[in-house]
């Protein structure tokens, strides 16, 4: 028995909709259709009842379910030792993200992905969490990296939270908010303020909380909110992800009654990772765990 017909099976009983299963499996709905037709063939027996509705297991095709779902984790296995003993994870992997996301997060990764795994090739996209998640959703990227917007996912998508890290501000050392022994968003109001762009969750929090504030500098990238702080322009809010390095000539302010920022793995709802993009998941978790566990 071929192995792929095995999976089209299982995941049209598991979804109840051939179209579904076609882009969980990767494959055109024909493909899927055919294939199917022909496991049946191949096993004279009826395993699916099809309707305009969706589809269905006969007996017979519930009755499989757990052979054939051994079957399929068995050649998983197969695959991932083998893999896994030489490196020999190969494909494209397309990752986005915010800029503090990517700086953070993702950088480090992809250095872990050209040291273990060269065979694998990958590009790296940056923008705000809203544009990044139409990427996602779009299928123009595999996965990103994002701070979790206030609003639910697009339909489509699924959120797998990483790690949370706390809202401040950053602030030239002369600033009168570096005296005071508690800031506030309250405290925020009467000052300059630079942060992110339209679109990202910064912003978003900033709105809401302040809505008569308006930035004097609206960045692309955190490192252009910092340059623009160390500038005088204003105090910088941002988020701050692990143990980031202290500006010398800078003071990071915690804005104590602020919530904090969640950063959160996005990826297609009804599409099934490559290979390739389960170990960059899996090394994404693993940074982000390493950032949580060194926060201040």
């Amino acid at each position: 028995m071929r192995v792929e017909r095995a999976r089209y099976l299982l995941a049209a009983i598991s979804t109840g909709s051939l179209r579904s299963a076609a882009a969980l499996c990767g494959v055109s709905q024909p493909t899927i259709s055919q294939q199917l037709i022909a496991l049946e063939e191949e096993l004279d027996a009826v395993l699916l009842i099809r309707s305009r509705g969706g589809v269905r297991a006969t007996p017979a095709g519930e009755a499989l379910v757990g052979p054939l779902g051994r079957l399929v984790a068995a050649e998983d296995a197969v695959r991932e030792a083998a893999r896994a003993a030489n490196g020999t994870y190969r494909g494209r992997v397309s990752i986005g993200g915010g800029s503090v996301t990517v700086e953070t997060i993702v950088a480090p990764v992809v250095g872990r992905l050209l040291s273990h795994h060269p065979g694998l090739r990958f590009s790296v996209r940056e923008g705000s969490s809203t544009d990044i998640e139409r990427a996602v959703r779009d299928g123009d990227l595999d996965l990103a990296v994002v701070t979790t917007p206030d609003e639910p996912a697009l339909s489509g998508l699924t959120r797998q939270r990483l790690m949370t890290a706390p809202l401040g501000v950053w602030a030239r050392p002369d600033h009168p908010l570096t005296g005071q022994d508690r800031i506030t968003w309250g405290d925020l109001a009467a000052w300059p303020i630079v942060t992110m762009r339209p679109g990202t969750v910064l912003h978003q929090r900033l709105t809401e909380r302040l809505p008569q504030a308006e930035p004097i500098v609206e960045a692309m990238t955190a490192r252009t909110v910092v340059t623009m702080v160390r500038q005088g322009a204003g105090v910088g809010l941002l988020a701050r992800f692990g143990p980031q390095e202290q500006p010398p000539d800078l003071v990071w302010l915690p804005l104590l009654d602020a919530e904090p920022v969640e950063a959160c793995l996005v990826q297609r709802r009804d599409s099934q990772p490559s290979r390739s993009a389960t170990v960059v998941r899996r090394l994404i978790s693993a940074r982000a765990g390493e950032l949580s566990d060194h926060a201040d």
